[in-house]
């Protein structure tokens, strides 16, 4: 499979930046697209980012003008938060889908990282 490790995270003011990074280890070429994700207590876990592997980014609404999503060549991504609100505090997770179905079967629907927490205060 797939292992995400997460990290970045943290205690920001209203207005400040954070910039998270996932690393991807294990099974890396059947991976197809890579996003983030958060879940805020009491609350569905939302899609904030994604990013294929032809680089083509969407972002939620929420976060678009604020934050960007990226990838280098080592199988990492990042999502550099701008201009960070009360209501981004959230558990941000990492997740990769799989190229081809039979992967899925095997593998399960995807890979998860463990989260990393960040919290936007004033």
């Amino acid at each position: 499979q797939v292992q995400l490790v997460e990290s970045g995270g943290g205690l920001v003011q209203v207005g400040g930046s954070l910039n998270l990074s996932c690393a991807a280890s294990g099974r890396i070429f059947i991976i197809n697209t890579m996003g983030w994700y958060r879940q805020a207590p009491g609350k569905q876990r939302e899609l904030v980012a994604s990013i294929n592997r032809g680089g083509g980014t969407r972002y939620a609404d929420s976060v678009k003008g604020r934050f960007t999503i990226s990838r280098d060549d080592v199988n990492t991504v990042y999502l550099q938060m701008n201009r960070l609100k009360p209501e981004d505090t959230a558990v941000y997770y990492c997740n990769a889908d799989y190229s081809n179905a039979d992967y899925s079967n095997v593998y399960g629907p995807g890979s998860w990282g463990q989260g990393t927490q960040v919290t936007v205060s004033s």
